[in-house]
């Protein structure tokens, strides 16, 4: 389910505009707005957490990417400091003392699974990570040269549908197909612009948006395109 969000594309939300309306709270897991989207694969939410708090045991893995305001994640792999934004990975089964900035806005995404992938602890997004070759859209659903892509994973989740990290492209055009994914996404560098039958919306560097499971729209970025990923996608 998703709630309504005034947006020019049905597959794409705003998700700055959407967590202008959390709500400041004390509690990790209470404090959470009405999420932006969610099923049985994913829960997708906003917060305003205020003061500190502790964790003492995640049911599912979660991704919290900072929009405005600082948050340390403390843990027995030390303290992460994660300022506006970025964001960190919370595996399964970690737990964690958190302290919030006063000005605090994140978005968390939260997926379940049975156990942490490929780290235990909790761990920062690495936005200067070395990127390695990845496989580019698929060609049929390209309506103009194969772009060349990398990408680095801080998380992959043991059922190896989740994960987080960054992405990066050389400018291409690809058709409207339809998601199977629910991808949250921070634009680094460059400029993309989405278009279904019913319109089209542009963000740029700084912007915050997620792709929702559905019918889906097309992409289109001019120019080199860097961006800091969640993504749950199903394996089957």
């Amino acid at each position: 389910m998703s709630i309504v969000i005034d947006r020019q594309v049905d597959a794409v939300i705003d998700m700055r505009a959407y967590a202008a309306g959390a709500t400041p709270s004390g509690d990790w897991f209470q404090g959470r707005s009405e999420p932006a989207f969610s099923d049985a694969a994913v829960e997708v939410a906003a917060f305003a957490l205020r003061g500190e708090g502790q964790v003492d045991r995640l049911l599912t893995d979660e991704c919290v990417l900072v929009l405005q305001g600082r948050l340390e994640i403390e843990s027995g792999a030390g303290t992460l400091v994660v300022e506006a934004d970025n964001g960190a990975v919370l595996p399964v089964g970690s737990s964690f003392r958190w302290r919030a900035s006063d000005d605090l806005l994140a978005i968390i995404y939260a997926a379940p699974t049975q156990a942490a992938g490929n780290v235990s602890e909790p761990v920062l997004i690495d936005k200067n990570a070395v990127l390695a070759p990845s496989n580019p859209p698929a060609s049929e659903n390209l309506l103009g040269p194969v772009p060349t892509c990398r990408s680095h994973s801080d998380y992959i989740s043991a059922n190896r549908e989740f994960a987080c990290g960054i992405w990066d492209s050389t400018p291409y055009h690809r058709r409207l197909i339809p998601y199977r994914q629910v991808e949250l996404m921070l634009l680094l560098d460059g400029k993309v612009t989405f278009t279904d039958d019913k319109g089209s919306v542009t963000f740029q560097k700084g912007d915050v948006f997620m792709f929702v499971r559905g019918d889906g729209c097309a992409w289109l970025s001019e120019e080199y395109v860097r961006k800091l990923y969640s993504i749950q996608r199903p394996v089957a």
